[in-house]
């Protein structure tokens, strides 16, 4: 078990979180925001509109266009956004959130890609259920040779999310509430499963009705928190800003309990931990995004892409602000302990409370995001007999996350996130001059 832990870091932090990963990211992100003429970030506005009106739909799919968007954000919008970000600034400085919002706007147009592919080439399955995703684009988009491609992500997919998606959730609430509140890991995981399971033994269309209204609520409590909090301190704004840019291009020299980090260290933990938070290439969203009612790939492209835009322009940015403001970076903490001390310091000690009722409701979320994506690519695997004994599978597996030490368990999941990554990169960029042209022809009509 120890070479295989060993084994499995270095190929983590080496390559498929190295570099060489960064670079796929990015580059896929560059040509597809190149090749849509930076339409991704010249219609925002334009794809807010789509959105307020696709709350609700009378199109072919199965929940409305608005839910598959918050269903997709469920999933996203997690531990990323609060121990992801501390991370990234701890690891790699004030700059890492920069690059963090760089590689969100460029991976607003691969998030737009995945779900134009994934509505293009989406199915019905024996239940009448709308199915797609980076393995159904696969094997119809590049052709039944390459359905191989496809069962290697939907595999990938599979077991990732069981620890991504679930155990490592249930174990941050757990340790959240247990260190604020008092509460024992397994009280947290036993309610966490039962609320989990009333939710996700109804499908699609019940984590979409639970996603619309809890999503945007408690997206809207955390940004107005933390907005709160910067407009108590105000005059610290721009002095933030000009170290955010200045710390991108120039690096940060050690201060205080920060080691110091180079410019390449505040792109890597930046792009990284951008990555982790959006999930923009890894294909994890047009899943989601394939069950809307819609008859358009292209305007569900656009909603889609607001899924970048809002977790990691806003709500990341709400949390690296508070932290860059605060100067709590410079004391040594990272994760959730350094973004907790940060709202403590802004806003007058009740920072232990945002951060632990943030972080179970955000984990919470994914858990229910997930457990979709998981069981979508089960089915494809197995076929729709395995839905039932899956979804049981995944309620147990959320008390059992409370309890037991997940550190081989999470790099197990960086490791399958990243594989999940490769096929669906490969398909984006072949498969990229149609969404080319299925976008050109959508303005020209």
């Amino acid at each position: 078990m120890q070479n295989l832990t060993e084994f499995l870091s270095w190929l983590s932090g080496n390559i498929l979180w190295g570099a060489p990963m960064l670079i796929a990211l990015s580059v896929t992100g560059i040509v597809l925001t190149a090749g849509l003429r930076f339409a991704t970030i010249r219609k925002i506005p334009y794809a807010f509109r789509l959105l307020i009106k696709g709350r609700h739909s009378t199109e072919s799919g199965d929940i409305p266009p608005f839910s598959a968007l918050m269903t997709a954000m469920s999933a996203t919008v997690g531990t990323g956004n609060i121990a992801g970000v501390a991370t990234a600034i701890a690891m790699g400085g004030p700059g890492a959130l920069f690059w963090m919002w760089s590689i969100a706007l460029i991976g607003m147009a691969t998030k737009y890609s995945e779900a134009v592919l994934a509505v293009r080439f989406r199915e019905q399955d024996d239940r009448g259920n709308y199915v797609g995703g980076p393995m159904y684009y696969i094997k119809n988009g590049m052709g039944k040779n390459w359905a191989w491609l496809g069962s290697l992500f939907a595999l990938f997919g599979l077991l990732a999310g069981f620890g991504i998606g679930n155990t490592v959730q249930s174990n941050s609430v757990a340790d959240a509430l247990e260190a604020t509140y008092s509460i024992p890991h397994p009280v947290t995981g036993g309610i966490l499963a039962i609320i989990a399971g009333l939710v996700l033994l109804g499908g699609i269309k019940r984590i979409g009705q639970v996603a619309s209204k809890l999503v945007p609520t408690m997206a809207f409590l955390y940004v107005a928190t933390g907005l709160i909090f910067i407009l108590l301190n105000i005059q610290a704004v721009p002095e933030a800003i000009v170290l955010i840019v200045d710390s991108a291009f120039n690096g940060h020299a050690a201060v205080g309990g920060f080691a110091g980090a180079g410019i390449m260290a505040a792109i890597r933990f930046g792009v990284a931990r951008g990555v982790f938070s959006n999930e923009a290439g890894l294909g994890s969203a047009p899943i989601a995004h394939a069950a809307a009612q819609t008859n358009d790939p292209v305007k569900q492209g656009f909603i889609a892409m607001l899924g970048t835009f809002i977790d990691t322009i806003i709500i990341c940015s709400i949390t690296g602000l508070v932290i860059v403001m605060s100067g709590a970076w410079t004391q040594g903490a990272s994760g959730a302990e350094l973004t907790q001390q940060a709202f403590d310091i802004l806003g007058y000690n009740y920072g232990a409370h945002v951060v632990a009722i943030g972080l179970a409701l955000f984990a919470f979320t994914t858990i229910l995001g997930w457990s979709y994506y998981s069981e979508r690519c089960a089915e494809y695997l197995f076929g729709t007999s395995v839905i039932m004994p899956f979804r049981l599978l995944w309620i147990l597996a959320i008390p059992a996350g409370t309890i037991l030490s997940l550190d081989f368990v999470w790099l197990l999941a960086d490791v399958l996130n990243a594989m999940m990554a490769i096929p669906n990169l490969i398909a984006l960029l072949v498969l990229c001059p149609l969404v080319f042209k299925l976008t050109k022809e959508y303005f020209n009509k």
